[in-house]
């Protein structure tokens, strides 16, 4: 494991500073032209949600054959991917507060998954877009369960993190849903010491959105198909592990390749707007794809232009990409982007190579570190 500096030219406090306001010129630029056109895209990506879960049900329900069955999986399969990561993502990074509608609110919304809200927008929201891949402060990298860097201290635990990543995959909603309430119960937004009260709050806000989660799909949905129950029953079960597989690869791909680089917690000492849209730039990793790419991945194959903006809506990022592109080029910084083949491969590498202490990691990787 070689330590290297990032793969950008190091800019002056001048540059810094005037690289960080192109990019929020930018981004003032394109929140005024959200509308109409973004209100009927979202309105769109809703009915496709409730739709392919129509659909999908009704072939679980009702078909009698394999092909039915399958139809049924994919249908439901695509209503759950696309809840998950077109529209219950964005919702909830608040990119459709502007419309005022209760059912497109960030704090109202309620995705398909069994991860609870208010513990995902603590955790995701804030400390990791607030402090994208600064060790010890983004409780995302790694999930606190995996060594990801060399900053993180190995254990003999880590040498089973890439057996826990196959689970962790698998069951990847579980896997969210846990982090998150670890994080709401030792960590508050004011910094203050969370109360046994909170805790137990914290406790039965997560039972109660596993339990609606398991009811609808393990004892609902089967109960109402009767004879059909076990088919059902299988249905829903793969239907989800698709979407947690799918949406586990989007997201190690837009997090956890060679280039995206970490730091050090004295990177926060009296960073300024500039630095931290340069942190944001290159802690990140896109992945290249067409539209239906895409919007699969809820635009996180965008996830250097989400981490720049998280409250533009996505259907606009690959829009705003072009310009990242010329401006990062512009200041001679590093773009991080390539297949799903290849980043993806990156990260399994990663994962692997960490599970070993240095001795053995130092030859197996290469880490990308600020320096």
């Amino acid at each position: 494991m070689k330590t290297i500096k990032q793969k950008s030219k190091e800019l002056t406090p001048e540059e810094i500073e005037s690289f960080g306001n192109e990019l929020e010129s930018l981004r003032k630029e394109v929140l005024q032209k959200v509308g109409k056109s973004d209100e009927e895209y979202i309105r769109k990506v809703e009915s496709s949600v409730r739709y392919f879960e129509i659909i999908g049900r009704l072939a679980l329900h009702f078909g009698v054959d394999p092909f039915t069955y399958l139809a049924g999986v994919g249908a439901l399969s695509l209503s759950k991917i696309i809840d998950n990561m077109e529209l219950g993502h964005n919702v909830m990074h608040g990119q459709y507060d502007w419309m005022n509608d209760p059912e497109l609110n960030s704090e109202k919304y309620e995705w398909d998954i069994v991860s609870e809200k208010s513990q995902w927008i603590l955790s995701h929201n804030y400390f990791h877009h607030s402090f994208t891949n600064i060790i010890g402060k983004d409780y995302d990298f790694g999930y606190t369960i995996m060594r990801l860097t060399s900053d993180q201290k190995w254990s003999i635990f880590n040498l089973f993190q890439v057996q826990l990543n196959i689970l962790l995959a698998t069951f990847f909603e579980f896997g969210v849903a846990f982090h998150g309430h670890g994080i709401q119960k030792e960590h508050s937004l004011t910094g203050s010491e969370v109360t046994e009260a909170e805790k137990k709050e914290a406790d039965n806000r997560l039972f109660l959105k596993i339990a609606k989660q398991i009811g609808k799909d393990y004892v609902l949905f089967p109960l109402l198909g009767g004879l059909q129950a076990p088919r059902i029953l299988m249905g829903n079960f793969t239907a989800n592990i698709i979407r947690n597989l799918w949406t586990y690869s989007i997201i190690f791909c837009g997090h956890f390749t060679e280039d995206s680089v970490t730091y050090p917690l004295s990177s926060l000492d009296n960073e300024t707007k500039g630095q931290w849209y340069l942190r944001q730039l290159h802690g990140s990793s896109n992945l290249e794809g067409g539209k239906a790419f895409d919007f699969l991945s809820g635009n996180l194959s965008h996830q250097i232009e989400h981490h720049l903006f998280p409250d533009i809506p996505a259907n606009r990022y690959a829009e705003v990409g072009e310009k990242v592109k010329e401006i990062a080029k512009k200041y001679e910084q590093n773009y991080n982007t390539g297949s799903f083949f290849s980043q993806f491969t990156n990260v399994i590498k990663r994962i692997v190579a960490f599970s070993f202490p240095d001795e053995i990691a130092k030859n197996l990787y290469t880490e990308t570190k600020y320096a």
